[in-house]
C-alpha cells in the first residue's frame, strides 16, 4: 500500500475524529467511507426523473392540493 500526505486544517481533522466508528479506526477507512457514501448504487431512471419533471410542473400550474384539503375529500 502506497502512503500519501495530506495537508488538512486542524478542524477538518477534528470532524475526521467525531466521525470515526471506532478510536482505531484509521482517517483512511473513514475518508473511504465517506466517499463510498458520495456515490448513488440506485441512480433514477429516464422513466423516474421524467415523473419527477411532470410533478414539478403540476406544482407550478398548481395542480396540487394540501393534505388537509385530500382528507377533507375523503373524509377522514
Amino acid at each position: 500500500m502506497s502512503h500519501t500526505t495530506v495537508q488538512i486544517r486542524t478542524e477538518t481533522k477534528a470532524l475526521l475524529d467525531d466521525l470515526k466508528l471506532n478510536p482505531r479506526e484509521t482517517y483512511d477507512e473513514v475518508i473511504r467511507r465517506l466517499a463510498e457514501m458520495a456515490y448513488d448504487d440506485e441512480p433514477l431512471s429516464d422513466e423516474e426523473i421524467a415523473s419527477i419533471s411532470a410533478s414539478v410542473e403540476d406544482i407550478k400550474a398548481g395542480r396540487v392540493q394540501t393534505l388537509k384539503q385530500v382528507r377533507k375529500e375523503l373524509g377522514v
